[in-house]
């Protein structure tokens, strides 16, 4: 009789972690991210505490940022890195299941991060890989993104997330599903503002209210900035719309943060984006590269906090 199945740690969705262990992650990114004052970029951690410890990466769509931080995250850990190009695979030219290359994947790696087009095919792999996977973007999720920047925002502004107000200006995207995430899991104060057709999920809005979420919703977004310590902003087209690129742009034109939007925040409030940044769209020159913006820094912090959540999953957790 086979003994039952040890439980995996998985990085999906924020939703579905416990607040109390997105707190851990948190905390040992900062003493980690302390830890490294003196250290060059590929010099491993001082407790190695992957060593020998390998991560797949496979990137169905574009990245830069993500790519980079958790090459330097695994690395940083002690691991090393290996990453699969989506051209090359049978998984998609040769007809190979995900079952199968999810076994094969099992059997050489000991940690897997996935940015996919595609949620349905991130649950499959999910479903059997025998090791953790980790969520690097999704259609409708960017967790780490959004973990890094919960992270960002406390070490910034010195004192928790629980008492600022965020703000989101823009449309109702992968990135903002998982801001609406961490509003419900850490209890901070979230006001949207997005053109009426373009609001966010229903169903996460819905599930964020019964969990006594902090949300406000506005089509006006000289109201949702009000008051605001952060400032969100992100691209108004995404890569996963297959919508009239012009018509989107034009629904959007007032949506643009710029200084005149900006100084309705609060006087000390800070700027963030994921990146890639559309200048002059989403956001205008003079607020990114301003005293305000924070993105650079923000880009960074994902390292530090990927390294905590690949250990976390990986049960390494200090």
């Amino acid at each position: 009789m086979q003994g039952a199945q040890k439980l995996v740690k998985h990085f999906i969705n924020i939703k579905d972690i416990p607040v109390k262990d997105l707190k851990k992650i948190i905390f040992d990114a900062k003493n980690r991210k302390a830890k490294r004052k003196n250290l060059n970029n590929l010099d491993p951690d001082k407790d190695i505490p992957l060593k020998g410890k390998l991560l797949i990466q496979m990137f169905e769509k574009s990245s830069l940022r993500t790519r980079l931080s958790f090459y330097l995250a695994i690395r940083q850990l002690g691991g090393g890195v290996l990453n699969l190009r989506t051209d090359e695979l049978h998984l998609f030219k040769g007809g190979e299941s995900i079952h199968d290359t999810a076994k094969i994947i099992s059997n050489y790696g000991d940690i897997f991060m996935l940015r996919t087009d595609s949620d349905k095919k991130l649950i499959e792999f999910k479903k059997y890989l025998n090791i953790p996977i980790i969520n690097g973007l999704s259609p409708s999720s960017h967790p780490t993104q959004i973990l890094s920047d919960v992270f960002t925002i406390e070490e910034i502004k010195k004192k928790s997330i629980k008492n600022l107000n965020i703000c989101w200006i823009g449309d109702g995207n992968n990135v903002l599903n998982s801001l609406i995430e961490a509003s419900t899991k850490f209890s901070f104060n979230l006001s949207i503002g997005s053109p009426k057709k373009y609001e966010t999920n229903k169903t996460l809005l819905n599930w964020a209210k019964k969990n006594m979420a902090k949300i406000k919703i506005y089509n006006d977004p000289k109201k949702a900035i009000l008051n605001s310590d952060i400032v969100f902003a992100d691209k108004f087209i995404s890569m996963n719309d297959k919508i009239n690129k012009k018509k989107k742009i034009k629904d959007f034109k007032n949506f643009q943060v710029n200084s005149k939007l900006m100084s309705l925040a609060k006087k000390n409030a800070i700027f963030l984006h994921c990146l890639p940044a559309s200048r002059g769209y989403e956001v205008s020159s003079d607020v990114i590269d301003g005293k305000q913006s924070k993105v650079w820094q923000q880009a960074l912090n994902r390292v530090h906090v990927q390294k905590s959540i690949i250990l976390y999953c990986l049960e390494k957790l200090r």
